[in-house]
């Protein structure tokens, strides 16, 4: 392949601190949308870095989806809620749906939670409980940001649900990998 017919990886186009949108326009790489739609795509890694730490099929399975739905959720993020380009395909409550059946499903093979947990376990329940904190800051981003400008509301749905799917699945990975939990114990006051 040729110099020429290779594609770069940069462009130089954000150097001046602004970045572009999907749908046209320009914004500061400081925006609430780039940070929001960031998070997400942040998200996106730690569980590419979960699925690398091998969980078992059908878990690897649910996750490479919801990898596939975040680039969808990104998109949508990217994309003004005003604009409507033929090839975006938004987030929709479908997906919100087969979250919670998910969720269902997770919890009826899981003991119960009486307690708050310490995150942790195996390799990969350890990552799927980072990637929830992560998932919980990728919504605080998206508030922020439906607080200044109108976004999908099923995108904001999507978002608070995946946290608790990953909780769940963080669960499910660690009770499938024989790891017990650990329950927070709040510390005893001691008297002076």
């Amino acid at each position: 392949m040729s110099d020429e017919t290779r594609s770069k990886i940069y462009t130089r186009t954000g150097d001046a601190g602004e970045t572009g949108l999907f749908a046209g326009g320009r914004v500061r790489k400081s925006h609430p949308r780039v940070e929001a739609y960031g998070a997400i795509d942040e998200l996106n890694a730690h569980l590419g870095l979960a699925r690398a730490l091998g969980p078992d099929p059908e878990l690897d399975g649910l996750l490479a989806r919801v990898q596939a739905e975040l680039f969808q959720l990104g998109a949508d993020l990217a994309t003004p809620l005003e604009a409507s380009p033929k090839w975006l395909v938004r987030v929709e409550d479908t997906a919100v749906a087969a979250l919670e059946r998910e969720i269902d499903r997770f919890e009826a093979e899981l003991e119960p939670l009486r307690n708050f947990i310490l995150p942790g376990g195996s390799p990969v329940g350890a990552a799927l409980h980072v990637a929830r904190t992560v998932c919980r800051r990728a919504e605080r981003h998206l508030v922020r940001l439906a607080e200044e400008t109108q976004v999908n509301a099923a995108a904001v749905r999507y978002v608070n649900r995946l946290s608790d799917w990953l909780f769940d699945l963080a669960r499910l990975a660690n009770h499938r990998a024989g790891k017990p939990e650990h329950i927070w114990m709040a510390p005893q006051r001691q008297e002076p």
